[in-house]
């Protein structure tokens, strides 16, 4: 077998950065959303069917929510099922650190302790 060199490359942190999408930042923020929404629901057991009526969607909805199928989804839409799921929701606006030698803001999601 041929010996063949291999590199590593460390990612930034964000997989649809990475894979060069356009619109990296509102990806990876929709996919934050819906997985505190998914662990959300698991938690309190509740079926797809209560889940739907819960959020006022079809249950079809849920089912593509459930499978990280997000293409209908804004993430104005993912935070309000976050309020309708008794969670608060903060926005923060803050000057980039230039110290990260970055041009433009980042868009993260963090959890508060209770």
């Amino acid at each position: 077998m041929a010996k063949t060199d291999s590199t590593i490359e460390r990612g930034s942190g964000n997989v649809f950065a990475d894979l060069g999408y356009s619109d990296a930042g509102e990806r990876k923020l929709k996919v934050q959303l819906a997985m505190e929404i998914i662990k959300l629901l698991s938690e309190r057991g509740l079926t797809q069917s209560a889940s739907a009526e819960l959020f006022g969607i079809a249950q079809p909805h849920v089912s593509e929510l459930a499978n990280y199928k997000l293409n209908r989804f804004s993430s104005e839409r993912l935070m309000h099922f976050l309020t309708r799921l008794e969670q608060d929701v903060e926005i923060v606006v803050r000057p980039i650190k230039k110290t990260r030698g970055k041009s433009h803001g980042a868009i993260t999601l963090s959890h508060a302790i209770a």
